[in-house]
């Protein structure tokens, strides 16, 4: 006997509905009695369900709190790029990075463009990396040069 192909899709798709049900449903609730309305009227407006949802608060127990924005402070008591120290020089075909690390022992991973603190990533060289920086008083240049430290 041949049965047709949509009879067999209609049979597996109860099939497979039948099967994610694991626990009976709870019924659905009954619509309260219907007033007697007139002709063409509309439908009283039903207000929507109240849902709580719990959120989870985050117990940082000592540890920075990630979920707070953090800040890096500009001027005398925040990061300075002459304060930093070159690490590493990394080249690809493609691109050129520069690892540079804060007097904190923090590393940043950089890109011409990029900013640190005062200054701005200018260019990345074999061995050296120039930012620029705002002009101060009192200092002849604008630019701050990192060199690789030689063992």
């Amino acid at each position: 006997m041949r049965v047709p192909r949509g009879v067999l899709t209609s049979i597996g798709l109860a099939l497979a509905l039948g099967a994610c049900e694991s626990t009976p449903s709870a019924a659905p609730p009954k619509p309260a009695a219907a007033s007697p309305q007139a002709p063409g009227a509309a439908a009283p407006p039903v207000a929507p369900a109240e849902v709580s949802v719990a959120v989870p608060k985050y117990d940082p127990q000592g540890r920075r709190d990630p979920f707070e924005t953090l800040e890096v402070r500009e001027g005398s008591g925040g990061l300075t790029v002459a304060s930093t120290r070159l690490t590493g020089i990394v080249r690809s075909n493609r691109v050129a990075l520069a690892l540079v690390e804060a007097p904190d022992g923090i590393g940043y991973i950089l890109k011409p463009g990029d900013t640190l603190g005062d200054g701005r990533l200018l260019e990345i060289g074999s061995d050296s990396v120039v930012f620029v920086v705002a002009p101060k008083t009192g200092v002849p240049t604008n630019r701050v040069v990192l060199r690789l430290a030689t063992n």
